[in-house]
């Protein structure tokens, strides 16, 4: 066995214990566990979205301005990329489903607005940024599901309700989080002994308060990563888990004996 091959047993070990001792435990998830399942992070690599084209595209006062040219990219982007039928959850997903249904895991706070959570079977689920998985309209907040929208029948599509522009229910930039998901966040953090951080930078605001708000409230963070995050380079993390979420949280299960 290697050194890193140590290091990684070791850190597995160390999560597996502190997992089988704790009661409550919640989940901070960003873009780096749907990687796995083919879907590309917004930054940090030459393939994320923002290397590939420019943010303004989904800001707020642009989709107002020129919604068609918003709507092109996100069609291509989040509906026709995204909708993709090899898309599905992968083990890191899997894993935290599992460990809501055997009433450790009390809730997922998420920055992914994939819906492949609850694709898992994660039920209370948190979506800090919003879905993809809802249209509303801003004029008369109808709202609509995304599957039910024909992106070539009408486009931009609009409201069946008043036959204004409809906007994804994710957030764009200049955009308030919503506020059931703040809420929910927030108190996802209390009363929780394990926090368990999954590809995130934890550079993204005010998302990245929410493992800080846990360790707070006593909770050990056990991060999946495959680089050092802020929480990491900060010492806010207990135990670092490095390389890809999936598998590592495979071998994470392996070692607590769960069915993924």
């Amino acid at each position: 066995m290697t050194k890193s091959q140590e290091t990684h047993t070791a850190a597995i070990k160390q999560a597996a214990e502190a997992i089988r001792n704790s009661k409550n435990i919640m989940a901070f998830t960003g873009a780096g566990i749907s990687v796995e399942s083919g879907i590309p992070p917004f930054r940090g690599s030459k393939d994320s979205l923002w290397e590939n084209y420019d943010p303004q595209i989904i800001d707020l006062n642009y989709f107002h301005a020129r919604p068609k040219e918003s709507w092109e990219f996100i069609r291509d982007v989040f509906y026709k990329y995204m909708s993709r039928t090899d898309i599905v959850p992968n083990a890191g997903h899997k894993f935290l489903a599992a460990l809501e249904r055997e009433g450790k895991l009390k809730a997922i706070v998420t920055q992914n607005i994939d819906n492949l959570h609850q694709m898992a079977g994660s039920k209370v689920v948190w979506e800090f940024h919003g879905t993809t998985a809802t249209m509303s309209c801003e004029h008369c907040h109808y709202s609509v599901p995304a599957k039910e929208v024909d992106l070539e029948e009408e486009f931009p599509p609009k409201c069946p309700k008043c036959g204004k522009v409809l906007k994804p229910d994710f957030i764009f930039f200049g955009e308030g989080i919503p506020r059931e998901a703040y809420e929910g966040s927030i108190a996802a953090t209390e009363d929780v002994d394990v926090c368990i951080v999954v590809g995130t930078s934890g550079l993204v605001m005010p998302a990245d308060m929410i493992p800080v708000m846990a360790k707070r409230n006593g909770a050990k963070i056990i991060e999946f990563n495959t680089q050092p995050s802020k929480f990491t380079e900060q010492g806010m993390t207990d135990i670092f888990v490095q390389g890809k979420s999936g598998e590592m949280m495979t071998a994470l299960a392996e070692e607590l004996g769960m069915e993924l």
